[in-house]
């Protein structure tokens, strides 16, 4: 789960099928009951019918635990944190980042600093669409040494430089859920 629209949908689920939730968060349920089989395989396709799925693999659960770490940090904090991302990562989900880093890599064919990279830029493209800050105040913001390096992560990931996104009529931005993907 990635929003929470989702974790409405989940809660909603939930009910239908009788069921009594402790935590419904990000990524996470946890139910009071013990699931039978049966209970278990309706819960699935309850879930599948609106477009969600049950996972019990522990890789898959980390990566979706990693990629809520990294959306919480981008998208959804004033500010990125000032200790490096590995460090951050690794502590707030209590493994060894390159533990975390390799099950990443193997699973999603993409390294979790690109995947904070393709974010961050996506966050960009959020606060030039506000056009509340200029491009030296996003380039602090977001925790790059310049604006010049902004510009070059940007223009690598975009094709277009921060200035030209900007002048664009249709700006176009993914939904967070998609990003990575």
């Amino acid at each position: 789960m990635v929003s929470l629209r989702c974790k409405m949908v989940v809660k909603e689920v939930l009910k239908s099928l009788g069921l009594h939730f402790i935590v419904v968060d990000l990524g996470e349920i946890d139910i009071m009951e013990n699931l039978s089989l049966d209970m278990l395989t309706q819960l699935k396709q309850a879930l599948s019918v609106t477009g969600l799925e049950l996972m019990d693999d522990r890789k898959a659960i980390l990566i979706e635990r990693i990629k809520q770490v990294i959306i919480e940090m981008v998208h959804h904090t004033d500010e990125l944190p000032l200790v490096n991302y590995s460090n951050y990562i690794s502590e707030k989900l209590n493994h060894d980042y390159t533990y975390l880093s390799n099950i990443f890599s193997e699973v999603k064919g993409i390294t979790i600093q690109q995947f904070i990279i393709i974010h961050k830029i996506e966050r960009i493209k959020e606060l030039i669409i506000y056009d509340e800050m200029n491009i030296t105040e996003i380039a602090w913001k977001m925790n790059y040494s310049s604006v010049a390096h902004l510009s070059n992560q940007f223009k690598k990931i975009t094709g277009l430089s921060p200035s030209h996104f900007k002048q664009l009529k249709d700006k176009r931005r993914s939904p967070i859920e998609d990003i990575g993907n």
